[in-house]
């Protein structure tokens, strides 16, 4: 714990020392970056108080980074997502309450106007262990994991409104074999350790601004493997809100919803929301 403090110090002081730095896209040549790192905290501690209370820190990291291509008929979109938090409770073992590591890339080459002959790539996994109810592990890093790669056409106007279609998408899912020793595990069978998939993928991406100082970015996965029950589509979305208070300061709302029947009969649902602070770069 005090090492995390120590880090979330640091990050306030890399913060603080480049505050005054311009908030807008870098451009370098055919290439366009931008990206946000918000710290989120809060603690509370109590002494002597009669209402009751336990002593708690928690805190979220968050990383959202573009790094675009554009020239002549060539498009190149890549985006990196993490989050991570965890809870810590007075005589409790620390808790992670979030974790997400995405890769999304995307190289197309022009068709007509806003179509492109395109090829993605989608890969996600977490970076911690998870504990179930009864505080065994149920996740780590690469346990599971899913990537998705394949052909297709990209629908793009422009860096924050695209729509890829690909109808011959390869999905893999990996688990460490320790998971399916008792039985199948995330959609990957019994004594396995990779489970392999083919069917249509649909990724759209639109960002907008609801008003002034407050952004909407929506992320949407669809997949449907043509191997087994088609009908049963995966279903992954996304919803970043950033709410800026003013140049240092930042209200962050993520709400993630998740249905994948192989993994979980029901929707995965995931809310996280948090003031603290934000560096553009």
């Amino acid at each position: 714990m005090k090492k995390f403090l120590l880090s979330l110090l640091a990050v306030s002081a890399f913060y603080s020392s480049h505050a005054q730095e311009a908030e807008t896209t870098e451009v370098t040549g055919p290439w366009k970056s931008k990206g946000n790192f918000a710290v989120l905290v809060s603690q509370s501690s109590f002494s002597n108080w009669q209402a009751g209370g336990d002593n708690n820190f928690s805190g979220n990291l968050n990383l959202n980074y573009d790094l675009n291509y554009q020239k002549e008929d060539w498009t190149w979109d890549n985006k990196l997502i993490v989050n991570y938090g965890f809870t810590k409770l007075k005589g409790e073992d620390q808790k992670k309450t979030n974790d997400r590591l995405e890769l999304n890339s995307v190289l197309g080459k022009q068709a007509s106007n806003n179509w492109y002959y395109s090829l993605f790539l989608n890969f996600k996994t977490q970076m911690d262990r998870g504990t179930d109810k009864d505080g065994g592990y149920n996740s780590h890093f690469m346990s599971p994991a899913y990537l998705q790669i394949g052909p297709g056409m990209l629908w793009k106007k422009n860096d924050n409104l695209k729509v890829n279609i690909a109808p011959a998408t390869s999905r893999f899912i990996f688990v460490h074999s320790h998971f399916t020793d008792f039985g199948d595990a995330f959609g990957v069978e019994k004594g396995k350790s990779m489970e392999y998939q083919l069917g249509m993928s649909i990724n759209g991406y639109y960002k907008f601004d609801i008003m002034e100082n407050v952004s909407a970015e929506n992320i949407l996965n669809l997949y449907s493997n043509y191997l087994e029950k088609p009908g049963n589509v995966v279903v992954d979305y996304q919803l970043n809100l950033v709410m800026k208070i003013n140049k240092y300061l930042s209200t962050n709302f993520t709400f993630q919803a998740v249905y994948d029947d192989q993994a979980y009969k029901g929707f995965q649902l995931r809310e996280v929301l948090g003031v603290g602070l934000s560096y553009n770069f």
